[in-house]
């Protein structure tokens, strides 16, 4: 729970950074991404202030499809919106913390299944 959580700090400065853009007031897509990752973060939130790790693992894997959408949305619309190297960088920065939340996940699924054997 704390790794992962520790992949969205990355992730919220990159939807604070998206947020707060100029872009992000002139483009829905945009702001559909920031929209998504804020979406994720308060999802699992709840759970992470509790202590609760069976439940934000569980609702970290229900609502990762849509992050990972989100994330390739933002790869897809980027070189539209900006091709200033904070953008660029930002899907960079994105992509890495999705993926390792990704790992993350998939570790703690294999470490649940070998305790149920």
């Amino acid at each position: 729970m704390h790794a992962i959580d520790t992949q969205l700090t990355h992730v919220w400065m990159v939807r604070a950074f998206v947020k707060h853009s100029d872009e992000a007031a002139e483009d829905e897509e945009l702001a559909e991404v920031h929209r998504e990752l804020y979406d994720y973060m308060l999802a699992v939130g709840g759970p992470l202030n509790e202590g609760n790790s069976e439940e934000y693992l569980k609702l970290a894997k229900k609502k990762f499809g849509k992050l990972k959408r989100a994330v390739e949305l933002f790869e897809k619309i980027q070189p539209e919106v900006s091709q200033h190297t904070n953008f660029i960088m930002s899907v960079a920065s994105l992509k890495a913390a999705v993926a390792e939340v990704e790992r993350l996940l998939a570790s703690a699924e294999r470490g649940m299944t070998a305790g149920r054997s």
